[in-house]
């Protein structure tokens, strides 16, 4: 798409992106707003939420969601299939709260271990990574064992509930887990178990500011921010 005025043309662009994207965005946008000149509005929500209300008709300028749902909404004609474009990786994770003893996940077997020994763990309802958790569950073989111990939220970050003393182990993407203060992420799950999300990005079909929305792509996407992806817990994508 064309990008020619971008930097004279001010516009808003409006981002509806999940929970897993905020904090890279969040440390992006700022530089690129002082750069163009164009105002960016982050709207994020638990993946299937927002999925949801873009399914109710809600439109933006640009999606960053997972790659599954930004290929429904290319079939679907709401995001022009060609401005599509990888956007990152993802691992799932746990945390504790800080200083807190912990926990050995390094195996399969550790990992198991440590949730039976847990006395609580949280996960979120909507969340990617909160809807694999009773899946990984019943992967080790402990959901039934487990279901009592369970705190889970529609969707947030989740290691809040750690915090806030309500739970002792929180399961989440990495990047949301080190988004919350007060939590040490003792890791990643085991390799065997592991979950990994990609993300996708596209431009909405009814954008009212296609180039404006193709060059914040390119501003985040540009090789000099691979270094922000990394310290907020993702894996930048090179297409």
């Amino acid at each position: 798409m064309p990008t020619e005025g971008t930097h004279t043309a001010r516009a808003e662009i409006k981002v509806f992106t999940s929970n897993s994207t905020r904090s890279v965005l969040g440390a992006l946008v700022p530089q690129f707003e002082r750069s163009s000149g164009h105002k960016v509005s982050i709207t994020a929500d638990p993946a299937k939420v927002m999925m949801e209300r873009i399914s109710g008709g809600e439109r933006g300028d640009v999606a960053i969601l997972g790659t599954t749902a930004i290929d429904e909404l290319a079939k679907a004609g709401l995001v022009e299939p060609k401005s599509r474009r990888r956007f990152a990786r993802c691992r799932v994770g746990v945390a504790i709260l800080q200083g807190a003893p912990r926990p050995d996940i390094s195996t399969v077997d550790a990992f198991r271990r440590a949730l039976l020994n847990a006395k609580s763990i949280c996960h979120t309802e909507h969340g990617a990574s909160g809807m694999y958790v009773p899946v990984l569950l019943e992967r080790l073989g402990i959901l039934e064992q487990m279901k009592p111990k369970i705190v889970t939220r529609p969707g947030g970050y989740i290691a809040r509930v750690v915090v806030e003393g309500e739970a002792e182990l929180a399961i989440q993407q990495i990047v949301e887990l080190l988004s919350v203060p007060g939590v040490d992420l003792v890791g990643p799950i085991p390799d065997e178990v592991q979950k990994t999300f990609q993300t996708s990005a596209a431009i909405f079909t009814a954008s009212k500011a296609p180039a404006a929305a193709e060059a914040l792509l390119q501003s985040l996407l540009q090789p000099s921010s691979a270094g922000v992806f990394r310290d907020k817990g993702l894996d930048p994508i090179a297409d």
